[in-house]
């Protein structure tokens, strides 16, 4: 009988160690929970860690949900929804939210790619962008507040990993159009297997709503359909207006496709 290799073992022990690391990477980058210090840091890992953006994004969607429960205990369905996205705001940062105000200005503003990116570059906000922002935020608290209790729980906790992975296609598919900027360390293209990967982290979240049963699978469908579409052409307007994207347009993409999907879903319930 052959005895096991115990570099194998030590290999393999250490292969599934990076891999958590990574995670942690991605989850102390996207968001403000703490990590543990075992994790350490070292700038190479962050282009590798964007494989667990989807994986941050269902952590999120889970606190979000929680935060949501635990509201409706004592308000409204209006006032719950509005708290779990101030609780979304403070765990992110308003990371993503930051971009899509930078994107609107951007795109709005700018006639040429270099004007785009040199708005987008501007820490100041324009008018595209807090309309830009009101609005967004304005529909998702309403298509939030319209749906059934029991949907809002799923839709966080399915759209938030939905809506990151569909940002992650861009990092697969397209160029970084900026010589420096604060995604430039997580936008090295990502290989098919490192896509896969962020792929494979949405199957969680997927499983447990459809376990659930609270999303209908046509709204599922119709949601992911729309996300999908909206990441479709917001990247092919990338591309055409600046030849690739930048951070805040991965910033830009998840929050529509979170909005797209919560849309959807509202679209097969009510019809």
């Amino acid at each position: 009988m052959m005895e096991p290799d115990l570099f194998e073992e030590e290999d393999m022990g250490e292969r599934v160690r990076h891999e958590l690391r990574l995670f942690f990477v991605a989850l102390q980058f996207f968001t403000r929970l703490p990590v543990p210090r075992w994790v350490g840091y070292d700038p190479r890992w962050l282009s590798q860690a964007a494989r667990y953006f989807p994986a941050v994004g269902l952590v999120v969607g889970l606190l979000l949900a929680l935060v949501y429960i635990l509201a409706t205990l004592l308000w409204p369905q209006a006032v719950a929804v509005l708290l779990s996205m101030v609780a979304g705001l403070l765990l992110t940062g308003a990371f993503h939210e930051d971009g899509f105000a930078d994107t609107c200005d951007g795109f709005g503003g700018g006639s040429t790619p270099e004007r785009v990116l040199e708005i987008m570059k501007d820490s100041r906000i324009g008018a595209y962008g807090a309309i830009g922002i009101m609005l967004m935020l304005g529909l998702k608290a309403t298509t939030l507040a319209t749906l059934p209790p029991a949907t809002v729980v799923a839709a966080l906790v399915l759209a938030h990993p939905l809506s990151r992975l569909c940002a992650v296609s861009l990092i697969w598919r397209m160029a970084y159009v900026r010589d420096e900027g604060k995604s430039k360390p997580i936008a090295e293209r990502m290989s098919s297997r490192e896509f896969g990967i962020a792929a494979v982290t949405v199957v969680p979240a997927l499983l447990l709503v459809l376990v659930s049963g609270w999303i209908p699978f046509d709204g599922i469908v119709v949601g992911v359909l729309l996300a999908a579409g909206a990441m479709f052409w917001m990247a092919r307007m990338f591309r055409r207006r600046i030849g690739g994207y930048t951070g805040d347009c991965l910033g830009a993409v998840q929050q529509i496709a979170e909005l797209a999907f919560y849309l959807g879903v509202l679209t097969a319930i009510a019809y």
